[in-house]
């Protein structure tokens, strides 16, 4: 049976999603609306490219010396991956049959026992959260954080290793409040093997106004380095293993 998805792009050796040199897959399709997304052009579910596992798999496998060497492996991104579970299951499962690491990047957004079956087949998660507060993560991407949460409590229950990614955006989830609330909710994870605390930036708001989109954020400022720094010590005050990311201008 040939198994079919959708993606939005490729690319052949990213060095931000995930440990190494990796092959980054980004799909078609999100239920999220989030204010400051820099692929907008990812929402729409019928739009992209459609393409079989097996096309796919001849891809990646030319990079797998690069990815061996470094540590990589395949990350899938979006949009939202869960929204084709049977396509990225199947990705994931020949990525392993060739000894290719796994990695999948998600908002957490989906029904458990749909991310269960994909889950199987990865070794590593990129969660998203946007915020612990749920009337902050309303207004950011128009839906509950409630599913989010859930899945980052049952990936620590099954020791998956994670990566929770937070970005920060001034005047939105920057307010140290908001922050040691997301902290507290971690500190007991034992699966957590990295926090990215990741500044906000514009270099997608082109894409909004190409679009059509109304762009909420014209006026919001990157975070200074300081307010990374700030936000860092939060999550270090918890023994969380945290990072910050260079702001981008």
């Amino acid at each position: 049976m040939t198994i079919k998805g959708r993606i939005h792009s490729m690319e052949s050796c990213g060095t931000v999603d995930g440990p190494g040199i990796r092959f980054i897959v980004f799909t078609q399709g999100c239920p999220l609306r989030c204010q400051y997304c820099h692929n907008p052009d990812t929402w729409k579910m019928n739009d992209g490219t459609e393409i079989t596992v097996d096309e796919l798999i001849d891809e990646i496998v030319k990079y797998k010396s690069y990815m061996k060497f470094s540590g990589g492996g395949v990350t899938v991104s979006g949009g939202e991956p869960l929204l084709q579970p049977q396509f990225i299951k199947e990705l994931f499962r020949r990525c392993q049959e060739n000894g290719i690491h796994t990695a999948l990047d998600t908002s957490g957004y989906v029904k458990l026992d749909i991310a269960k079956e994909v889950l199987e087949y990865t070794d590593l998660v990129l969660l998203d959260i946007k915020s612990y507060d749920p009337k902050v993560f309303q207004e950011l991407t128009g839906v509950s954080n409630e599913p989010t949460l859930r899945l980052a409590q049952y990936l620590n229950t099954i020791h998956k290793p994670v990566w929770i990614r937070y970005v920060l955006v001034p005047h939105l989830t920057d307010d140290p409040a908001l922050v040691e609330g997301l902290a507290n909710f971690l500190k007991d994870f034992t699966n957590i093997k990295r926090i990215e605390v990741l500044p906000f930036h514009k270099m997608g708001e082109y894409k909004w106004k190409e679009l059509g989109y109304e762009y909420k954020l014209w006026d919001t400022p990157t975070p200074t380095e300081k307010q990374v720094e700030e936000a860092v010590s939060i999550f270090e005050k918890y023994n969380l293993p945290v990072e910050g990311g260079k702001v981008k201008k």
